[in-house]
């Protein structure tokens, strides 16, 4: 049924002044609404990813138990200082992991980053962030979009689609965190990361949706605040309304801001910045706190697949880590076991390139990703010898979902080939919504060749009542 729908939607861009109407609509439409990765537009093709119902399903279901398995393994690493070596904190970090954040989960909110193939055969796992996960915004406020699309209302009298809407959920998990913390009433909120970033403009997007629910909310930099009398402010900020105030406190903070790169930034005083200051006293709800990042380190893949580790998960999780997480490891000298059988972990790792790929321990955005089946023996072994000085993983091959997808070239549709994932959002233990990036290129990313976004519908048989 996918792969007819699929065919069908194409079908109706063989109509030019459809197609036209379609990508004049989706220009104009993000331009209003101001979906732009910096000064790119988010999407740069003419179909959404069609997922089955029963596709959905498969991820709610492989993630949520995945997901339940991270949080009984974070519990783990907070009780076990030898565990916690294993995924490689800075010393910074460890101190940060001190302060209960007020609130049960690791990671209140986070997105599984995933490969699912068009016929839903393999559904494999390549990353978890469980720090900072974006694009909620964008993703909701882009399905908006699409739904008003020529050629989507055309299909819509074929064919049932369901949105998968998340930013409700955010909000949600974010009051839900606060109430939990101890606070009351409606919190003030922060939206935290540094200027000039390209995701900017969903910030603005969550501000605007908390104030429309009655939620205020102001976006500033880690340089703006101040802490005193028990108290974080922000001292520059940037409202939703011009306003006379000089100072906004802040009881929420909603960390979009790496933990890695204020440590980076601030050095050895990193842990005297008034966010550290405010968190460590108490003074603020913080989501996701600084214990997510003992989620958040690629390394955490090597202990969920860990045959020593699996007495800690249930027989349920144990068949969802076997069937989704790719086999990992730290990328350090020493003995392991891979399918059951033991190997020396370098000298595995340089044998076998062309099954492997090396990511660093804690980036983002496909930064330092050396993919081995596309790199030569030379450079793959000066790679090996980088990741024993910088904490990196080791990681299994997945296989890779692709599909077509029509964009528009010199005013015609092309239809070409592309990488497609499907990086579910989760709130708590559970999946709404889902993130979808395409590429003409193995390292996957908005930023990669031929990079877009595109919002995931839900496709049925007939058209919805």
């Amino acid at each position: 049924m996918l792969e007819q729908a699929i065919a069908d939607y194409h079908a109706l861009l063989e109509d030019e002044a459809l197609a036209r109407a379609t990508w004049e609509a989706l220009t104009e439409g993000q331009r209003e609404r101001r979906l732009f990765f910096g000064t790119r537009p988010l999407a740069t093709v003419l179909r959404p990813r069609f997922l089955t119902h029963q596709q959905y399903e498969l991820l709610q279901r492989g993630v949520g138990l995945v997901v339940a398995a991270l949080q009984r393994l974070g519990d783990a690493l907070l009780a076990d200082a030898t565990l916690r070596s294993r995924i490689a904190l800075t010393p910074q970090e460890e101190a940060l992991l001190a302060r209960d954040p007020g609130y049960p989960y690791h990671s209140a909110h986070s997105r599984m980053d995933t490969f699912l193939t068009l016929d839903g055969a393999s559904l494999r796992f390549v990353e978890y962030n469980g720090e900072s996960p974006a694009a909620i915004a964008y993703e909701d406020v882009l399905s908006e979009l699409f739904n008003s699309l020529p050629a989507m209302q055309q299909f819509a009298r074929r064919y049932a689609i369901t949105p998968l809407p998340a930013r409700h959920r955010l909000l949600a998990t974010l009051l839900d965190a606060w109430r939990q913390f101890g606070g009351s009433g409606s919190p003030r909120i922060a939206i935290l990361d540094w200027s000039g970033l390209p995701t900017h403009s969903e910030f603005v997007l969550f501000q605007h949706y908390f104030r429309n629910h009655g939620v205020e909310a102001v976006i500033c930099t880690p340089d703006d605040l101040a802490y005193r009398d028990g108290r974080l402010v922000a001292t520059r900020f940037e409202a939703t309304e011009p306003t006379t105030a000089t100072e906004f406190p802040i009881d929420l903070v909603y960390k979009r801001v790496l933990t890695a790169e204020l440590l980076v930034r601030y050095g050895d005083a990193a842990l005297d910045h008034p966010l550290m200051r405010a968190y460590a006293d108490g003074a603020i709800c913080m989501v996701n706190s600084f214990r997510a990042k003992l989620l958040h380190k690629k390394a955490i893949f090597a202990l969920l697949t860990d045959e020593t580790l699996s007495d800690l998960f249930t027989p349920e999780e144990r068949a969802a880590i076997n069937a989704h997480v790719p086999w990992t490891r730290l990328v350090r000298p020493e003995m392991t076991t891979c399918a059951g059988t033991p190997v020396d972990l370098m000298a595995f790792a340089r044998t076998e390139r062309e099954r492997l790929v090396l990511k660093p321990n804690d980036e983002y955005g496909g930064k330092g990703v050396v993919i081995g089946w596309e790199t030569s023996p030379d450079a793959w072994d000066r790679a090996l010898g980088d990741a024993l000085r910088t904490p990196s993983i080791v990681q299994e091959r997945v296989t890779i979902a692709y599909e077509d997808y029509p964009a528009m070239v010199d005013g015609r549709v092309q239809i070409g080939r592309r990488l497609v994932d499907s990086d579910p959002f989760v709130f708590g233990g559970e999946v709404h919504g889902c993130l979808c990036r395409l590429s003409t290129v193995t390292l996957l990313n908005v930023t990669a060749g031929g990079g877009s976004t595109t919002p995931v519908f839900l496709v049925g048989r007939g058209a919805a009542p």
